[in-house]
Protein backbone atom coordinates (compact mmCIF):
# COMPACT_ATOMS: atom_id res chain seq x y z
CA UNK A 1 0.00 0.00 0.00
CA UNK A 2 1.99 3.52 -1.29
CA UNK A 3 0.95 6.37 0.80
CA UNK A 4 -1.72 7.95 -0.75
CA UNK A 5 -3.33 4.79 -0.07
CA UNK A 6 -2.42 5.33 2.98
CA UNK A 7 -3.43 8.55 3.48
CA UNK A 8 -7.15 7.78 2.51
CA UNK A 9 -7.05 4.76 4.46
CA UNK A 10 -6.25 7.32 7.36
CA UNK A 11 -9.15 10.04 6.16
CA UNK A 12 -11.79 6.96 6.00
CA UNK A 13 -12.07 6.97 1.84
CA UNK A 14 -11.58 3.74 1.84
CA UNK A 15 -9.63 2.08 -1.54
CA UNK A 16 -7.91 4.35 -3.99
CA UNK A 17 -9.55 4.38 -7.41
CA UNK A 18 -9.12 7.14 -10.25
CA UNK A 19 -12.43 8.72 -9.60
CA UNK A 20 -11.51 10.03 -5.94
CA UNK A 21 -7.81 10.08 -5.98
CA UNK A 22 -5.34 12.59 -8.05
CA UNK A 23 -2.79 11.37 -9.78
CA UNK A 24 0.86 10.90 -8.02
CA UNK A 25 3.25 12.89 -10.83
CA UNK A 26 6.65 11.69 -11.06
CA UNK A 27 9.15 14.75 -11.40
CA UNK A 28 10.38 15.09 -15.12
CA UNK A 29 14.06 14.35 -15.48
CA UNK A 30 14.74 15.79 -18.72
CA UNK A 31 12.97 19.06 -20.24
CA UNK A 32 11.02 18.38 -23.40
CA UNK A 33 11.55 20.76 -25.89
CA UNK A 34 12.27 21.40 -29.84
CA UNK A 35 15.41 19.61 -30.70
CA UNK A 36 17.35 23.08 -32.07
CA UNK A 37 16.61 24.46 -28.16
CA UNK A 38 18.74 21.99 -26.69
CA UNK A 39 21.81 24.14 -24.97
CA UNK A 40 25.61 23.39 -25.60
CA UNK A 41 27.77 25.42 -23.33
CA UNK A 42 28.05 28.90 -23.74
CA UNK A 43 31.90 30.45 -24.78
CA UNK A 44 32.86 29.89 -28.30
CA UNK A 45 36.54 31.80 -29.33
CA UNK A 46 38.40 33.92 -31.97
CA UNK A 47 35.74 34.22 -35.31
CA UNK A 48 32.18 32.54 -34.00
CA UNK A 49 33.09 34.77 -30.66
CA UNK A 50 33.01 37.68 -33.49
CA UNK A 51 30.41 36.50 -35.88
CA UNK A 52 27.91 35.72 -33.00
CA UNK A 53 28.23 39.46 -31.40
CA UNK A 54 27.80 40.97 -34.80
CA UNK A 55 25.02 38.69 -35.95
CA UNK A 56 23.54 39.21 -32.03
CA UNK A 57 23.29 43.28 -32.94
CA UNK A 58 22.04 42.71 -36.28
CA UNK A 59 19.38 40.50 -35.17
CA UNK A 60 18.51 43.12 -32.74
CA UNK A 61 18.26 46.27 -35.44
CA UNK A 62 16.16 43.67 -37.99
CA UNK A 63 13.60 42.74 -35.10
CA UNK A 64 13.12 46.17 -33.61
CA UNK A 65 9.60 46.24 -31.86
CA UNK A 66 8.83 42.54 -32.88
CA UNK A 67 10.43 41.55 -29.64
CA UNK A 68 8.20 43.23 -27.18
CA UNK A 69 5.08 42.69 -29.40
CA UNK A 70 2.31 41.13 -27.32
CA UNK A 71 0.38 40.14 -30.46
CA UNK A 72 3.33 37.44 -30.92
CA UNK A 73 3.69 34.00 -29.65
CA UNK A 74 6.79 33.11 -28.32
CA UNK A 75 6.78 30.33 -30.85
CA UNK A 76 5.52 32.98 -33.52
CA UNK A 77 8.48 35.13 -32.50
CA UNK A 78 11.39 32.31 -32.19
CA UNK A 79 10.06 31.32 -35.83
CA UNK A 80 10.17 34.66 -37.04
CA UNK A 81 13.80 35.56 -35.18
CA UNK A 82 15.27 32.04 -36.24
CA UNK A 83 14.76 33.24 -40.24
CA UNK A 84 16.11 36.29 -39.73
CA UNK A 85 19.05 34.98 -37.51
CA UNK A 86 19.40 32.83 -40.90
CA UNK A 87 19.79 35.74 -43.31
CA UNK A 88 22.40 37.64 -41.07
CA UNK A 89 24.35 34.70 -40.86
CA UNK A 90 24.07 34.10 -44.94
CA UNK A 91 25.05 37.34 -45.56
CA UNK A 92 28.16 37.53 -42.89
CA UNK A 93 29.80 34.67 -45.51
CA UNK A 94 32.00 33.16 -43.02
CA UNK A 95 32.18 29.29 -43.51
CA UNK A 96 30.64 27.51 -40.89
CA UNK A 97 29.80 23.44 -40.49
CA UNK A 98 26.39 22.19 -40.16
CA UNK A 99 26.84 22.05 -36.07
CA UNK A 100 28.39 25.03 -35.83
CA UNK A 101 25.40 27.40 -37.80
CA UNK A 102 23.39 25.11 -35.64
CA UNK A 103 24.94 26.21 -32.17
CA UNK A 104 25.22 29.72 -33.41
CA UNK A 105 21.47 30.19 -34.02
CA UNK A 106 20.81 28.52 -30.64
CA UNK A 107 23.17 30.63 -28.64
CA UNK A 108 21.84 34.36 -29.89
CA UNK A 109 18.46 32.85 -29.98
CA UNK A 110 19.19 32.19 -26.20
CA UNK A 111 20.93 35.73 -25.63
CA UNK A 112 18.09 37.60 -27.80
CA UNK A 113 14.79 35.70 -26.76
CA UNK A 114 15.71 33.93 -23.57
CA UNK A 115 18.04 34.14 -20.76
CA UNK A 116 21.61 34.02 -22.32
CA UNK A 117 23.90 31.03 -20.91
CA UNK A 118 21.23 30.75 -17.88
CA UNK A 119 19.16 29.11 -20.20
CA UNK A 120 20.18 25.07 -20.85
CA UNK A 121 19.99 25.42 -16.58
CA UNK A 122 16.71 26.97 -16.54
CA UNK A 123 15.42 23.80 -19.49
CA UNK A 124 17.11 21.26 -17.32
CA UNK A 125 15.28 19.79 -14.19
CA UNK A 126 18.34 18.73 -12.29
CA UNK A 127 19.56 22.10 -11.45
CA UNK A 128 17.51 23.44 -8.27
CA UNK A 129 19.48 26.87 -8.17
CA UNK A 130 21.27 29.06 -10.64
CA UNK A 131 24.00 31.88 -9.07
CA UNK A 132 25.49 34.46 -11.01
CA UNK A 133 28.36 35.57 -9.21
CA UNK A 134 29.84 37.85 -12.12
CA UNK A 135 29.61 37.35 -15.75
CA UNK A 136 32.46 35.11 -15.75
CA UNK A 137 31.06 33.08 -12.77
CA UNK A 138 28.20 30.68 -13.03
CA UNK A 139 27.53 28.21 -9.98
CA UNK A 140 24.42 25.91 -9.86
CA UNK A 141 23.21 23.08 -7.58
CA UNK A 142 22.67 20.08 -8.40
CA UNK A 143 21.35 17.48 -6.27
CA UNK A 144 21.99 19.40 -3.34
CA UNK A 145 25.67 20.08 -4.40
CA UNK A 146 27.08 22.96 -5.71
CA UNK A 147 29.23 23.31 -8.76
CA UNK A 148 31.23 25.68 -10.99
CA UNK A 149 29.52 25.67 -14.24
CA UNK A 150 30.88 25.48 -17.78
CA UNK A 151 29.45 28.67 -18.94
CA UNK A 152 29.45 32.71 -18.57
CA UNK A 153 28.43 35.80 -20.09
CA UNK A 154 29.80 37.72 -22.60
CA UNK A 155 30.04 41.04 -21.22
CA UNK A 156 28.68 42.74 -18.28
CA UNK A 157 26.19 44.39 -20.15
CA UNK A 158 24.63 41.14 -20.96
CA UNK A 159 24.43 40.19 -17.42
CA UNK A 160 22.26 43.33 -16.80
CA UNK A 161 20.07 42.54 -20.31
CA UNK A 162 19.59 39.34 -19.10
CA UNK A 163 18.47 40.64 -15.55
CA UNK A 164 16.13 43.33 -16.95
CA UNK A 165 14.28 41.50 -19.21
CA UNK A 166 13.71 39.18 -16.29
CA UNK A 167 12.19 42.12 -13.89
CA UNK A 168 10.20 43.64 -16.60
CA UNK A 169 8.35 40.99 -17.23
CA UNK A 170 6.51 40.78 -13.71
CA UNK A 171 6.69 45.17 -13.93
CA UNK A 172 9.70 45.25 -11.66
CA UNK A 173 13.03 48.02 -12.57
CA UNK A 174 16.42 47.25 -11.74
CA UNK A 175 18.65 50.54 -11.95
CA UNK A 176 21.34 52.53 -10.10
CA UNK A 177 18.60 54.37 -8.29
CA UNK A 178 17.16 50.80 -7.41
CA UNK A 179 19.87 48.37 -7.50
CA UNK A 180 18.11 45.47 -5.63
CA UNK A 181 14.89 43.61 -6.88
CA UNK A 182 13.11 40.33 -6.23
CA UNK A 183 11.15 38.93 -8.97
CA UNK A 184 9.89 35.84 -10.57
CA UNK A 185 9.55 33.33 -13.70
CA UNK A 186 7.21 32.69 -15.76
CA UNK A 187 7.28 29.25 -14.16
CA UNK A 188 6.97 31.08 -10.48
CA UNK A 189 10.89 30.61 -9.83
CA UNK A 190 12.28 32.96 -7.44
CA UNK A 191 14.59 35.58 -8.97
CA UNK A 192 17.08 37.60 -6.67
CA UNK A 193 19.49 40.44 -8.37
CA UNK A 194 21.59 43.21 -7.36
CA UNK A 195 23.45 45.68 -9.77
CA UNK A 196 26.59 48.11 -8.90
CA UNK A 197 27.25 50.03 -7.34
CA UNK A 198 25.64 47.66 -4.28
CA UNK A 199 27.72 45.04 -6.18
CA UNK A 200 30.85 45.30 -6.49
CA UNK A 201 32.40 42.48 -8.88
CA UNK A 202 29.77 43.23 -11.17
CA UNK A 203 25.80 42.46 -11.66
CA UNK A 204 24.66 39.42 -9.24
CA UNK A 205 21.47 37.05 -10.23
CA UNK A 206 19.96 34.30 -8.03
CA UNK A 207 17.22 31.83 -9.01
CA UNK A 208 15.50 29.62 -6.89
CA UNK A 209 13.77 27.35 -9.55
CA UNK A 210 10.55 25.08 -8.80
CA UNK A 211 9.23 21.88 -10.33
CA UNK A 212 7.25 22.58 -13.40
CA UNK A 213 5.14 19.34 -12.22
CA UNK A 214 4.19 20.43 -8.55
CA UNK A 215 5.99 18.08 -6.05
CA UNK A 216 3.33 15.67 -3.96
CA UNK A 217 3.68 14.08 -0.80
CA UNK A 218 4.79 10.75 -2.06
CA UNK A 219 7.80 12.52 -4.17
CA UNK A 220 9.19 14.19 -0.45
CA UNK A 221 8.44 10.41 0.88
CA UNK A 222 10.85 9.00 -2.16
CA UNK A 223 13.12 11.48 -1.13
CA UNK A 224 13.61 11.05 2.47
CA UNK A 225 11.89 14.27 3.34
CA UNK A 226 9.84 13.02 5.59
CA UNK A 227 7.95 9.32 6.59
CA UNK A 228 5.06 8.27 5.99
CA UNK A 229 3.88 8.01 9.21
CA UNK A 230 4.60 11.96 9.59
CA UNK A 231 2.82 12.66 5.92
CA UNK A 232 -0.19 10.92 7.89
CA UNK A 233 0.15 12.98 10.70
CA UNK A 234 0.42 16.17 9.21
CA UNK A 235 -2.33 15.31 6.50
CA UNK A 236 -4.46 15.34 10.07
CA UNK A 237 -3.47 18.45 11.54
CA UNK A 238 -4.03 20.65 8.18
CA UNK A 239 -7.62 18.54 8.08
CA UNK A 240 -8.28 19.44 11.39
CA UNK A 241 -7.41 23.31 11.15
CA UNK A 242 -4.39 23.34 13.28
CA UNK A 243 -2.26 26.24 12.82
CA UNK A 244 0.88 25.11 11.39
CA UNK A 245 4.84 26.94 11.24
CA UNK A 246 6.90 26.07 8.73
CA UNK A 247 10.39 26.81 9.72
CA UNK A 248 13.65 25.92 8.64
CA UNK A 249 16.76 28.32 7.06
CA UNK A 250 17.61 29.42 3.47
CA UNK A 251 17.29 26.65 1.02
CA UNK A 252 16.11 24.08 3.46
CA UNK A 253 12.81 23.40 0.85
CA UNK A 254 10.50 25.49 3.06
CA UNK A 255 8.38 27.03 0.60
CA UNK A 256 7.68 23.11 -1.09
CA UNK A 257 7.10 21.73 1.65
CA UNK A 258 4.38 24.57 2.22
CA UNK A 259 2.83 23.71 -1.20
CA UNK A 260 2.29 20.14 -0.34
CA UNK A 261 1.13 21.10 2.96
CA UNK A 262 -1.59 23.32 0.98
CA UNK A 263 -2.45 20.19 -1.32
CA UNK A 264 -3.98 18.37 1.85
CA UNK A 265 -6.73 21.39 1.94
CA UNK A 266 -10.23 20.61 1.48
CA UNK A 267 -11.25 21.61 -2.20
CA UNK A 268 -13.99 23.65 -0.83
CA UNK A 269 -12.12 26.03 1.59
CA UNK A 270 -11.71 29.35 0.14
CA UNK A 271 -8.15 30.00 0.47
CA UNK A 272 -6.37 33.06 0.33
CA UNK A 273 -2.47 33.11 -0.65
CA UNK A 274 0.02 36.09 0.07
CA UNK A 275 3.43 36.16 -0.83
CA UNK A 276 6.40 38.83 -1.90
CA UNK A 277 6.64 36.87 -5.16
CA UNK A 278 3.88 34.30 -6.31
CA UNK A 279 5.76 31.05 -5.91
CA UNK A 280 3.09 28.56 -4.47
CA UNK A 281 1.26 26.51 -6.88
CA UNK A 282 -2.34 25.48 -5.01
CA UNK A 283 -4.17 22.74 -6.96
CA UNK A 284 -7.58 23.70 -5.19
CA UNK A 285 -9.83 25.71 -7.68
CA UNK A 286 -11.22 28.51 -4.72
CA UNK A 287 -8.06 30.23 -4.58
CA UNK A 288 -7.51 33.60 -4.56
CA UNK A 289 -3.66 34.71 -5.05
CA UNK A 290 -1.97 37.60 -3.59
CA UNK A 291 1.39 39.57 -4.37
CA UNK A 292 3.07 42.60 -2.63
CA UNK A 293 3.73 45.50 -4.71
CA UNK A 294 7.48 47.75 -4.12
CA UNK A 295 7.51 51.43 -3.90
CA UNK A 296 7.91 53.02 -7.39
CA UNK A 297 10.94 55.30 -8.60
CA UNK A 298 8.84 58.38 -6.48
CA UNK A 299 9.03 56.22 -3.26
CA UNK A 300 4.97 55.67 -3.69
CA UNK A 301 2.54 52.85 -4.29
CA UNK A 302 4.27 50.21 -2.32
CA UNK A 303 1.63 47.55 -0.45
CA UNK A 304 3.50 44.82 1.77
CA UNK A 305 2.66 41.76 3.09
CA UNK A 306 1.12 43.55 6.35
CA UNK A 307 -1.14 45.61 3.86
CA UNK A 308 -2.35 42.52 1.71
CA UNK A 309 -2.21 39.98 5.29
CA UNK A 310 -5.06 43.06 6.59
CA UNK A 311 -7.19 43.42 3.62
CA UNK A 312 -7.56 39.15 3.37
CA UNK A 313 -9.62 39.56 6.00
CA UNK A 314 -12.25 41.60 4.47
CA UNK A 315 -12.19 38.79 1.80
CA UNK A 316 -13.89 35.43 3.83
CA UNK A 317 -10.88 33.34 3.69
CA UNK A 318 -11.91 29.89 4.89
CA UNK A 319 -8.17 29.28 5.23
CA UNK A 320 -5.23 32.18 4.99
CA UNK A 321 -1.66 31.01 3.66
CA UNK A 322 1.38 33.27 3.88
CA UNK A 323 4.49 32.97 1.89
CA UNK A 324 6.88 34.04 4.62
CA UNK A 325 6.40 36.24 7.57
CA UNK A 326 9.80 38.22 8.08
CA UNK A 327 8.45 41.60 9.64
CA UNK A 328 5.52 42.90 11.62
CA UNK A 329 3.06 41.17 9.53
CA UNK A 330 3.49 38.29 12.47
CA UNK A 331 1.68 40.24 15.11
CA UNK A 332 -1.26 40.21 12.11
CA UNK A 333 -1.23 36.84 11.10
CA UNK A 334 -1.10 35.81 15.08
CA UNK A 335 -4.68 37.95 15.31
CA UNK A 336 -6.04 36.36 11.99
CA UNK A 337 -5.37 32.82 13.72
CA UNK A 338 -6.66 33.97 17.63
CA UNK A 339 -9.45 35.45 15.43
CA UNK A 340 -11.34 32.41 13.68
CA UNK A 341 -8.70 31.71 10.67
CA UNK A 342 -8.15 28.31 11.95
CA UNK A 343 -5.99 26.19 9.84
CA UNK A 344 -3.93 28.98 8.70
CA UNK A 345 -0.01 28.35 7.24
CA UNK A 346 2.80 30.10 6.83
CA UNK A 347 6.63 29.91 6.78
CA UNK A 348 9.64 31.69 8.83
CA UNK A 349 13.32 31.35 8.88
CA UNK A 350 14.95 30.13 12.18
CA UNK A 351 17.42 27.10 13.40
CA UNK A 352 14.97 25.13 15.41
CA UNK A 353 11.42 25.14 17.05
CA UNK A 354 12.86 27.15 19.74
CA UNK A 355 14.25 29.66 17.68
CA UNK A 356 11.15 30.22 15.76
CA UNK A 357 9.38 31.35 18.63
CA UNK A 358 12.03 33.10 19.48
CA UNK A 359 11.87 34.86 15.89
CA UNK A 360 8.51 35.24 15.96
CA UNK A 361 8.96 37.42 19.18
CA UNK A 362 11.32 39.46 17.94
CA UNK A 363 9.06 39.93 14.21
CA UNK A 364 5.64 40.79 16.53
CA UNK A 365 7.78 43.94 18.18
CA UNK A 366 9.27 44.71 14.52
CA UNK A 367 5.10 45.72 14.10
CA UNK A 368 5.84 48.89 16.54
CA UNK A 369 3.26 48.06 19.18
CA UNK A 370 4.83 48.60 22.41
CA UNK A 371 3.64 44.99 23.86
CA UNK A 372 4.59 43.47 26.80
CA UNK A 373 6.77 40.38 25.97
CA UNK A 374 4.20 38.19 28.17
CA UNK A 375 1.98 39.26 26.47
CA UNK A 376 3.65 38.11 22.84
CA UNK A 377 4.16 34.66 24.07
CA UNK A 378 0.21 34.09 25.32
CA UNK A 379 -0.15 35.18 21.74
CA UNK A 380 1.95 32.74 19.86
CA UNK A 381 0.94 29.89 22.36
CA UNK A 382 -2.49 30.24 21.62
CA UNK A 383 -2.04 30.89 17.82
CA UNK A 384 0.45 28.24 16.45
CA UNK A 385 -0.76 24.43 17.11
CA UNK A 386 2.32 22.72 15.11
CA UNK A 387 5.44 23.64 14.03
CA UNK A 388 7.27 21.51 11.53
CA UNK A 389 11.39 22.02 10.80
CA UNK A 390 13.21 21.34 8.08
CA UNK A 391 17.02 21.11 8.18
CA UNK A 392 19.59 20.66 5.20
CA UNK A 393 21.92 18.37 6.21
CA UNK A 394 26.14 18.34 5.23
CA UNK A 395 25.23 16.04 2.26
CA UNK A 396 22.43 18.02 0.49
CA UNK A 397 19.10 16.34 1.37
CA UNK A 398 16.47 18.41 2.74
CA UNK A 399 14.64 16.60 5.65
CA UNK A 400 11.79 17.37 7.76
CA UNK A 401 14.11 16.90 11.79
CA UNK A 402 11.21 18.19 14.12
CA UNK A 403 7.22 17.59 14.24
CA UNK A 404 6.61 19.94 17.46
CA UNK A 405 3.65 20.75 19.23
CA UNK A 406 2.99 23.70 21.00
CA UNK A 407 1.54 23.25 24.01
CA UNK A 408 0.94 26.24 25.38
CA UNK A 409 2.36 28.69 28.36
CA UNK A 410 4.51 27.42 31.66
CA UNK A 411 5.37 30.72 33.48
CA UNK A 412 7.11 32.67 30.93
CA UNK A 413 7.91 29.90 28.67
CA UNK A 414 6.20 28.60 25.61
CA UNK A 415 6.40 25.08 26.29
CA UNK A 416 7.05 22.82 23.05
CA UNK A 417 6.85 18.87 22.81
CA UNK A 418 8.66 16.89 20.15
CA UNK A 419 6.31 14.33 18.40
CA UNK A 420 9.03 13.37 15.71
CA UNK A 421 12.34 14.04 15.78
CA UNK A 422 15.52 13.34 13.39
CA UNK A 423 17.25 10.33 14.93
CA UNK A 424 21.22 11.06 13.57
CA UNK A 425 22.73 8.13 15.63
CA UNK A 426 23.07 5.64 12.39
CA UNK A 427 25.57 7.67 11.06
CA UNK A 428 26.55 8.35 7.32
CA UNK A 429 27.35 5.73 4.18
CA UNK A 430 30.06 5.76 1.73
CA UNK A 431 29.36 8.30 0.12
CA UNK A 432 28.61 10.72 3.32
CA UNK A 433 24.63 10.43 2.83
CA UNK A 434 22.98 10.41 6.28
CA UNK A 435 21.35 6.83 7.23
CA UNK A 436 19.00 8.46 9.72
CA UNK A 437 15.60 9.53 9.44
CA UNK A 438 12.83 10.86 11.64
CA UNK A 439 11.58 8.71 14.94
CA UNK A 440 8.21 9.49 16.98
CA UNK A 441 9.28 10.11 20.36
CA UNK A 442 7.03 8.19 22.28
CA UNK A 443 4.15 11.23 23.30
CA UNK A 444 1.17 11.61 21.82
CA UNK A 445 0.18 15.29 21.07
CA UNK A 446 -2.58 16.89 22.67
CA UNK A 447 -4.22 18.24 19.58
CA UNK A 448 -4.98 14.27 18.94
CA UNK A 449 -8.07 14.89 21.26
CA UNK A 450 -9.14 17.58 19.04
CA UNK A 451 -8.72 14.86 16.17
CA UNK A 452 -11.41 12.75 17.72
CA UNK A 453 -13.67 15.96 18.32
CA UNK A 454 -13.64 16.63 14.64
CA UNK A 455 -13.76 12.89 13.63
CA UNK A 456 -10.42 12.61 12.40
CA UNK A 457 -9.00 9.29 13.13
CA UNK A 458 -5.00 8.89 13.20
CA UNK A 459 -3.54 5.38 13.46
CA UNK A 460 -1.52 5.37 17.86
CA UNK A 461 1.20 3.08 16.26
CA UNK A 462 2.34 6.18 14.53
CA UNK A 463 3.43 8.10 17.75
CA UNK A 464 5.65 4.94 18.55
CA UNK A 465 5.13 3.56 22.34
CA UNK A 466 5.45 6.25 24.80
CA UNK A 467 8.30 4.51 26.73
CA UNK A 468 9.98 7.66 27.66
CA UNK A 469 9.51 10.85 28.13
CA UNK A 470 11.69 12.86 25.50
CA UNK A 471 11.70 15.98 23.04
CA UNK A 472 10.20 18.25 25.34
CA UNK A 473 11.84 21.71 25.76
Amino acid sequence: MNLTERLNVARGLGPINEANTPAIHSVPTHAEHDPLDSRPSGGGGGALAGLKQRAGEALFERMGSRLTDSNLSEEDLRKTAREELSQVIDEEQVPLTPEERRRLIREIGDDVLGYGPLQRFLDDDTVTEIMVNNPNQIYIERGGQIILADARFATETHLRRVIERIVSKVGRRIDESSPMVDARLEDGSRVNAIIPPLAVSGPSLTIRKFSRVPLTVQNLADFGTLTPDMAILLDACVRARLNILVTGGTGTGKTTLLNVLSGFLPPEDRIVTIEDAVELQLQQQHVVRLESRPANIEGRGEVSIRDLLRNSLRMRPDRIVVGEVRGGEALDMLQAMNTGHDGSLSTVHANSPRDAVSRLETLVLMAGMDLPLRAVREQIASAVNVIVHLTRLRDGTRRVTHITEVQGMEGDIVTLQDAFVFDYSAGVDSNGRFLGRPIPTGIRPRFVDHFAEVGIKVPAHIFGSATQEKGRR
